[in-house]
C-alpha cells in the first residue's frame, strides 16, 4: 500500500505578521494537498536563533509607506544568541505597537495582537499565524520539541543550547573548539566544555533536511527560492520538491 501524501514546508518564525513568501508555502501546500490528499505539516524552525528572522514589513493603509518592525529584546546577548523560542516579549512593546498597528493592518486584527499573552518570540507569531487563520487542518511540528529532537538522526553538524550569563543560547558545536558563539567576522566566544543532552540540540542549516525528513518523513516539500539554492535533494531521494507559488512583495508582511 503507497504511503498517503505528507506535504511538508518548513520556516522559522518570520514575523508577527508572515512575510508573504510564508503565506506563499502555505498556499503551495494547501493547493497540493487539494490535487494528492494527505496531510500537511508545517516544519516550525524556532531553534533559530537570528533576530533579523522576526523583522516585520508592513506598509500605510493610507500612504503606502514602507515600515519596518520587529520585536523588542531584553539584552544584547539575547538578542544576537538566543534561539527564537527563549526571546522573551516585551510587554510595553507589545502595547505600544498595538497603538500603532491601525495604520497597518485591518482593525479586526489588532485586538488578536493585542490578546496574545505567549511568552516568547516563537509562540508569539505562531499564535498571531493562527489568529490569521493560516494554520487550520495544519499540523505543527518544532525544532524546540524535545521529543521532536530526541527523534531526530544524528548529524555532525549541529547547535547546542546552553546556558551563558543566565540566558538560553543557541552555541554552535567545533570539533576543534567545542561550544561557541559567533560575534562576527572571525571572532567568537568560545564557551567552557560542558556535556548535553540530544533534546539541547538543533540542526544547522545544511544538516536541517536530513534531521526534519528523519522525524516527519515527508513525500513532498515545498521549498522557497532560497531553500532551493542550499538544500543537498541528494539526500531525501524519497521527497519530491516542489518550488512554492510565485508571490509579489514576497518580504513584506501577509495582510489579510
Amino acid at each position: 500500500m503507497s504511503q498517503e501524501p505528507v506535504i511538508c514546508f518548513g520556516q522559522q518564525p518570520c514575523g508577527f505578521l508572515p512575510r508573504r513568501f510564508l503565506f506563499a508555502k502555505f498556499q503551495t501546500a494547501r493547493r497540493l494537498q487539494a490535487e494528492l490528499g494527505g496531510r500537511i505539516v508545517f516544519f516550525y524552525h524556532d531553534s533559530d536563533h537570528d533576530p533579523r528572522e522576526t523583522q516585520t514589513v508592513v506598509k500605510d493603509l493610507t500612504t503606502c509607506a514602507t515600515q519596518r518592525f520587529n520585536f523588542t529584546f531584553a539584552n544584547k546577548i539575547q538578542k544576537k544568541y538566543s534561539p527564537l523560542y527563549a526571546k522573551r516579549v516585551d510587554r510595553a512593546w507589545q502595547a505600544s505597537l498595538a497603538r500603532q498597528l491601525p495604520k497597518y493592518l485591518k482593525s479586526e486584527y489588532v485586538p488578536a495582537f493585542e490578546a496574545i499573552q505567549a511568552d516568547n518570540v516563537a509562540d508569539f507569531c505562531l499564535e498571531m499565524y493562527q489568529a490569521l487563520g493560516l494554520l487550520a487542518g495544519i499540523e505543527v511540528m518544532r525544532s524546540s520539541d524535545p521529543s521532536f529532537r530526541e527523534q531526530g538522526c544524528e548529524i555532525e553538524d549541529y547547535f547546542v543550547d546552553v546556558t551563558y550569563e543566565n540566558e538560553l543560547v543557541r552555541a554552535r558545536y567545533d570539533a576543534a573548539h567545542g561550544l561557541r558563539l559567533h560575534r562576527g567576522g572571525n571572532s567568537y566566544i568560545d564557551l567552557p566544555a560542558q556535556e548535553w543532552q540530544r533534546a539541547q540540540v538543533s540542526p544547522s542549516r545544511d544538516t536541517r533536511l536530513r534531521w526534519m525528513q528523519s522525524v516527519i518523513k515527508c513525500t513532498h516539500y515545498v521549498a522557497g527560492a532560497g531553500e532551493m539554492n542550499y538544500l543537498d535533494t541528494s539526500e531525501a531521494p524519497e521527497i519530491e520538491f516542489i518550488k512554492r507559488d510565485e508571490i509579489s512583495d514576497s518580504s513584506d508582511a501577509y495582510l489579510p
